[in-house]
């Protein structure tokens, strides 16, 4: 964080100081919520939850450097005391990106808003300093906190926004206001949580509606491909670029292809040049979030050339999303279960099959969260799209889900040992310990809450033991 004073910091959230000797002192650190981040200069943020009471580690966070704890309490020790601790994160974090010189980029979509913020994270860097949400931390929480690891050298500031209702974006906006809001997608993530995908839509449009006027520099760019989101262009008095396939977009693609190994290559074409891209990423959705990410870089200042460059070398940066490891037996383990909607499941299935193309294909699937009255058909439609791209095999994991996925696949034409339904993440990699062979392609996806991305690992151990039939 840039460097504040304890008494500056009390004011900014209207807190009051406790056991603090000199005011003056200054925190240099990072502001943490884990108790074991905390570090010399630090400042650690005491939220209490159901299990776990941050207050309660005051002595040691301090122990460990911490110049004090943010809490709702005094802890006796160095404390600034408020009475609500996420307001006065949020508030702190509003204040440092005022005083940052930082570009501020916000970014928010049903599906692909992680991947492509690692992407418009990794071609800014080549330009300038450049810090963004590790991770997913994209919540009132998260978020507050990326922004404040900002430094006085920090260029760009690449923030991910979610939401679970209405509102929600609106209220992030107002903690880190952004100059460049990019829209990727409205799709059936949380759908269940939202009512329909108009409700999506308005949430989402949030983060136009907040952006500045295009002649104080504000920029929306928006998903040409997508209906719901090109429509957002009447929502904002920002300047309007889109992304895309389509012939209209100002940042598009052409000659789309997948390489051997399921990697998409295509032309990159932007108001100022056209270059060639070669992704090491694995999926044509990946294609989508490149645009996005270099409409952002370009509308910044950077060439085709660059950005094309930049694109091509940049890797994942966030764990479980479409990790792919080949086992010395030549087994390869696509871990892609971070999380899963509709959408993502889909592009992970046609990515499934450009990877594993002349080879045996497993699909080992799991619950897609948070569907509502959709959950069933959706579970359905994918299990069918399983056997539409001719997946070797489906393994559906879990409870009532898993077994609509499986029932999809079946309805479809599925039969014999083509499909099947499991009960839990043991039960799957026992059957795919007995019945993998060199040279198949395994993709695990679920919702995060399934935890499939233990079978995924479970995998990987096996072909480091080398237990695994050859037959």
């Amino acid at each position: 964080m840039i460097a504040l004073s304890l008494a500056e910091i009390a004011e900014v959230v209207g807190g009051q100081t406790h056991d603090i000797p000199d005011p003056s002192v200054q925190v240099t650190g990072p502001v943490v919520r884990d108790s074991r981040e905390a570090g010399p200069g630090s400042l650690f943020v005491a939220f209490a939850g159901e299990r776990v009471d941050g207050h309660d580690f005051a002595a040691a966070v301090v122990e460990a450097g911490a110049v004090a704890v943010l809490g709702t309490r005094p802890v006796g020790a160095p404390a600034i005391v408020v009475d609500d601790v996420q307001n006065a994160l949020g508030a702190l974090a509003r204040h440092v990106v005022r005083r940052l010189g930082a570009t501020l980029v916000a970014l928010t979509g049903s599906a692909g808003k992680t991947s492509t913020k690692d992407l418009i994270a990794q071609v800014l860097q080549r330009k300038a300093p450049t810090v963004f949400t590790p991770g997913s931390l994209n919540n009132e929480i998260g978020l507050p906190l990326t922004a404040l690891s900002a430094t006085e050298e920090t260029r760009f500031l690449v923030l991910e926004m979610g939401a679970r209702g209405i509102g929600h974006i609106r209220y992030l906006t107002g903690l880190t206001p952004p100059r460049i809001g990019l829209v990727l997608n409205v799709g059936s993530a949380h759908i269940g949580e939202f009512g329909g995908r108009e409700q999506i839509a308005q949430a989402k449009g949030e983060l136009v509606e907040a952006l500045p006027s295009e002649a104080e520099g504000g920029t929306a760019i928006l998903n040409a491909d997508d209906p719901y989101v090109r429509a957002m262009a009447s929502r904002t008095k920002a300047k309007v670029v889109y992304f895309g396939e389509s012939g209209e977009a100002d940042v598009r693609a052409e000659n789309v292809r997948l390489t051997d190994t399921g990697q998409p290559s295509f032309r990159l074409h932007t108001p100022s040049g056209a270059s060639d891209v070669t992704m090491r990423l694995y999926g044509e959705h990946h294609v989508s979030n490149a645009l996005a990410a270099a409409a952002v870089a370009h509308e910044l200042g950077m060439s085709a050339d660059e950005i094309a460059v930049a694109l091509s070398e940049a890797g994942s940066l966030s764990r479980w999303r479409m990790e792919v490891t080949e086992r010395p037996d030549g087994v390869t383990v696509v871990n892609d279960a971070y999380n899963a909607n509709p959408e993502s499941m889909k592009a992970a299935l046609r990515a499934l099959v450009a990877i594993g193309k002349g080879r045996r294909t497993w699909a080992v699937l799991g619950k897609m969260a948070e569907l509502g009255d959709e959950a069933l058909a959706e579970h359905d439609a994918v299990g069918r799209l399983a056997v539409r791209l001719n997946v070797s095999k489906l393994v559906a994991v879990g409870g009532r889900e898993a077994a609509w996925l499986q029932l999809g696949a079946y309805n479809e034409g599925s039969w014999g040992e083509e499909s099947v339904h499991v009960s839990d993440a043991q039960a799957a990699v026992d059957l795919l310990r007995s019945e993998l062979r060199p040279g198949d392609v395994v993709l695990v996806k679920a919702s995060r809450s399934v935890g499939l991305e233990s079978v995924a690992q479970a995998l990987l151990e096996s072909g480091a033991e080398g237990e695994v039939s050859a037959r």
